[in-house]
């Protein structure tokens, strides 16, 4: 590791870029999901996890940056709360009346544990903060980034990764890898375990692309026999 560390670290500016741009392009992946609900006129059939779940993640990182000096990380995590602001007010403008309340309620609850670790970041050790909130952050993203694996054995049995969506798996891998090598050319242990794990789980992901297609294979006429015998039966 510290090879390595002394082979990137001249090139750590360079490297912060390219992760920053990366994330920013993938920041705005949500633009298609958001264009989907538009389409819809609705959004109460879309989980609003990813939305807030990012807000959340901007503000703690830009929490982080401050206490790091970590220019790069403030730019990025200022741009990527913007993006996610206005995902979050879509969002919120195409949910029924009933939805509206319940996303208050969720609205509520992030703002008041934000609130918290912020006031706790303010008055926690320095020499210990850095530590914590990356922990805290890394635990966060394993849970929006870790959760599609609980489709992997639907996936298994299916053999279709049909539903998953591979352009966001593949940007989070490349934002992984780009944020780790710009760890490992910092010497900033927190975050290069924090993208090594977060790449582990995007590579389980993508291996299934792999080891299957996008689409479900065609019945066979026996298949389809027994599927019409199933559905007699159930009349």
């Amino acid at each position: 590791m510290d090879a390595l560390s002394d082979l990137l670290e001249p090139y750590s500016d360079a490297i912060g870029k390219v992760a920053g741009t990366i994330t920013t392009l993938q920041f705005l992946s949500g633009a298609a999901l958001i264009n989907d609900i538009r389409k819809k006129g609705c959004s109460d059939v879309y989980p609003v996890g990813p939305f807030l779940g990012g807000i959340v993640l901007c503000v703690l990182s830009i929490k982080l940056g401050m206490i790091m000096g970590d220019q790069t990380m403030l730019k990025v995590n200022v741009i990527g709360f913007a993006i996610s602001s206005i995902y979050m007010v879509g969002f919120y403008y195409y949910a029924s009346s009933e939805n509206k309340t319940k996303l208050w309620s969720k609205i509520g609850y992030v703002t008041l544990f934000l609130l918290a670790c912020i006031a706790y970041a303010n008055f926690e050790d320095p020499a210990q903060i850095e530590f914590r909130l990356g922990m805290l952050i890394t635990s966060i993203l394993i849970w929006l980034v870790g959760s599609p694996l609980l489709a992997i054995p639907k996936i298994i049995e299916k053999k279709c990764t049909e539903g998953m969506p591979f352009p966001i798996i593949f940007a989070g891998q490349l934002v992984s890898t780009a944020w780790m090598l710009y760890a490992i050319s910092i010497r900033n242990n927190v975050m290069v375990f924090q993208n090594l794990f977060l790449w582990i789980l995007g590579a389980v992901q993508l291996s299934m692309f792999a080891l299957y297609p996008n689409t479900p294979a065609p019945k066979s006429p026996a298949a389809k026999k027994a599927g019409k015998k199933d559905s007699k039966k159930d009349k």
